[in-house]
């Protein structure tokens, strides 16, 4: 089986292929423009790359949050259009839980963090045992001291919080506090696709009608004057 995972919740967008054996191919880059115009380029290069067409393809995996409300917008919407147009399944995972499977070598907890702005994070807390991650600590916002209040053990932080907040994260909880090297801290489509693959054996796919982003907090919307806030339909998006 073959599945075409992609992601562009976060400041990266990155596309790959996976199968049950290998990643056939992964694509990444911080981009800093909205993703809107480079998720369809990094999902056709990494088919590309793989000589494979979107036939050849089994099924899709996405993330659907938390994370940039614009980023998770256009990766839901791409998702929903592929899975309609070639007829195949459609799986969503959280970001936080992509995050964590790709810290599932530590063999300690882990909390995964996002930024979320305004002097917050996208946080939850997990456990790779017996070969599944275990989530510990639903999907949450909040502060950096409100991430981490409570851990007393070893704890790996990832994610592009976890990066930014890494002197703030040290001081409140020195030695037990780990991180991955910097690169590690983006999202992998690679470790989408494998968690992907997972849910679409168990049958756990989405209903592309149905998929929804997870927010956590709030949509901001802004008002516009002289159309009633609502953007117009060839308006650029920005990058939230």
């Amino acid at each position: 089986m073959r599945i075409l995972a992609f992601d562009s919740a976060a400041s990266h967008c990155s596309a790959a292929v996976v199968t049950s054996e290998t990643v056939l191919g992964e694509v990444s880059s911080a981009d800093t423009e909205t993703h809107s115009r480079h998720l369809m380029e990094r999902i056709h290069q990494v088919l590309s790359d793989c000589r494979l067409c979107l036939s050849e393809i089994d099924g899709f995996a996405v993330t659907h949050g938390p994370g940039s409300f614009t980023g998770l917008r256009i990766g839901l919407s791409t998702a929903k259009g592929l899975a309609v147009a070639a007829g195949k399944p459609v799986v969503t995972i959280s970001t936080l839980d992509v995050l964590a499977f790709q810290a599932r070598e530590a063999g300690i907890l882990i909390s995964p963090m996002l930024d979320a702005r305004k002097g917050e994070v996208y946080f939850s807390r997990c456990r790779f045992t017996t070969g599944s991650l275990i989530r510990e600590m639903k999907e949450s916002v909040g502060e950096p001291e409100t991430a981490v209040a409570g851990i007393q053990e070893p704890c790996i932080f990832i994610g592009e919080g976890a990066s930014r907040y890494r002197e703030k994260i040290l001081e409140l909880k020195g030695d037990i506090a780990h991180f991955p090297e910097s690169e590690d801290h983006a999202i992998r489509a690679s470790a989408l696709g494998q968690l992907g693959l997972a849910a679409l054996r168990q049958n756990q796919m989405a209903d592309p009608s149905l998929i929804i982003p997870l927010y956590i907090r709030g949509v901001e919307v802004r008002k516009v004057s002289g159309n009633f806030g609502i953007p117009k339909m060839n308006a650029r998006l920005k990058k939230d």
